[in-house]
């Protein structure tokens, strides 16, 4: 079955308009982060190239990047069954997806049983030198 970009467009009518977007590096598969997309976002990205996402704190479209440099340059998107979700595959430019400065949003893990916890993404750059706060 083939679609037509028309065909391909997240469900903005849920979740108040907007849909969660995950990014994963392409090259690796890892995931990087989680954040909002809504159609202004969605339309940025795809005329683009670079991720842009819904910020719910400051609610204003952001440019992945826009402060630290770090853009997502997005390869292709996937879009969940529900279409309600997608999946950006990203090469992360300046290694950094995490605003904390490290590779991923998702650096901490938990091991189950143990009950240990561990950092597994590392610091890339140092937060208070690229945002200056």
């Amino acid at each position: 079955m083939f679609y037509t970009p028309s065909d391909f467009t997240p469900d903005f009518s849920k979740s108040g308009g907007l849909v969660a977007a995950v990014a994963q590096d392409a090259a690796t598969g890892e995931v990087l982060m989680l954040a909002w997309m809504n159609r202004e976002a969605w339309e940025a990205t795809l005329a683009t190239g670079e991720a842009h996402y819904w910020s719910r704190s400051r609610q204003k479209l952001w440019h992945k990047g826009e402060s630290s440099g770090n853009v997502q340059k997005v390869s292709a998107i996937r879009l969940d069954c529900d279409s309600d979700a997608v999946v950006l595959e990203i090469e992360q430019v300046g290694g950094s997806a995490c605003h904390t400065g490290r590779r991923s949003c998702f650096y901490r893990r938990i091991t189950p049983g143990s009950g240990e916890v561990s950092i597994c993404s590392p610091q890339v750059f140092d937060p208070a030198e690229v945002y200056k706060k």
